[in-house]
């Protein structure tokens, strides 16, 4: 293997729309950064297949017959994007001096890719890309990722603001992010964990150039929630308070109403009843939901299953072919 040869790891799932674009315009990269000698001549684009129901896969053998830059493998059904990110680094890993994350909607721009790659000859091991803003988000986006990252660092989850899943790792910063077995993944928060010397290359974000977003609102919230789950046991700490502070209250009322009834002034009190009730139901009921969701995570690891299940694989094939 020659040195700083760079692999470009892009998820897809149903990305028949966009793929041809991304493609293009990753390729021109790569063709370029090859040119001017700043990465390998072995260096590849790897599209990892998340179990897509429409032509991607279809699209992406015909690229790796075509372009030899091309390479892709294809999961035997879909595993999310995350365990998509780690599977191409793992697959490529062994045979890239630096690896490059990047989603194929284009949202994040690849002309921020040479930059990344000149810090990594500067000698940083983790190049952060970084939304220089947010206004292609709507104001609400805007509003809770704001609050999502303040509420993230204050229960002492180091998270890079405004950096999604779009950077660059060495090889050894690779190695040692793959040391990290867990099967609920929140790369964001794992990426900081890994140390070395590290940096930050800012872009614009753009509109996603074709297709619809993977992410609606509701998975939105769902990856948010992991982040906390997988990260801290704030959580838990907040339902403890939170029944701490119900006991107060209760005792509260409780001398409250023996004070009235020392006094003569004793009214039934259906309503306080009803609403005492229906409080510490919907306390238990959320208190005991945080806690199945730690408990969920503790069965999904130690069952000890694997991330993800490769039916095909042409990275392996075309780079041992080269060799």
């Amino acid at each position: 293997m020659d040195s700083n040869t760079l692999t470009i790891v892009v998820p897809c799932f149903n990305e028949e729309e966009v793929l041809p674009e991304t493609n293009k315009e990753l390729g021109q990269i790569l063709t370029k950064l090859i040119q001017e000698k700043k990465i390998s001549a072995q260096s590849k684009i790897l599209y990892v297949n998340d179990g897509s129901k429409d032509r991607t896969w279809e699209i992406i053998s015909d690229y790796c017959e075509k372009y030899d830059y091309v390479t892709g493998i294809k999961f035997s059904r879909n595993y999310g994007h995350q365990n998509a990110l780690i599977a191409g680094m793992t697959t490529a890993n062994d045979y890239s001096d630096m690896i490059i994350t990047i989603d194929a909607d284009l949202q994040d721009d690849v002309n921020a890719i040479p930059e990344m790659v000149a810090n990594y000859l500067d000698g940083f091991d983790v190049v952060y890309g970084v939304r220089n803003s947010r206004k292609t988000d709507t104001a609400f986006k805007r509003k809770t990722a704001l609050t999502y990252y303040k509420l993230m660092g204050k229960i002492g989850v180091n998270l890079v603001p405004d950096s999604a899943d779009y950077r660059l790792l060495s090889k050894r910063a690779t190695s040692t992010l793959l040391q990290y077995k867990e099967r609920n993944l929140f790369l964001r928060g794992m990426v900081p964990l890994v140390g070395y010397r590290s940096t930050k290359v800012y872009y614009a974000r753009k509109e996603r150039f074709a297709g619809k977003s993977k992410y609606p609102l509701k998975k939105m919230l769902n990856f948010a929630f992991d982040g906390i789950t997988s990260f801290s046991v704030a959580p838990i700490h907040m339902i403890m308070n939170l029944g701490i502070m119900v006991v107060i209250v209760c005792l509260a009322m409780m001398i409250y109403t023996l004070v009235r009834k020392m006094m003569g002034d004793v009214i039934t009190g259906w309503s306080s009843i009803m609403i005492s009730i229906w409080l510490i139901g919907g306390v238990q009921l959320i208190s005991i939901s945080v806690i199945g969701e730690y408990v969920g995570k503790i069965f999904s690891e130690v069952k000890q299953r694997p991330r993800y299940v490769i039916e095909e694989d042409k990275f392996t094939d075309k780079t041992q072919n080269n060799e």
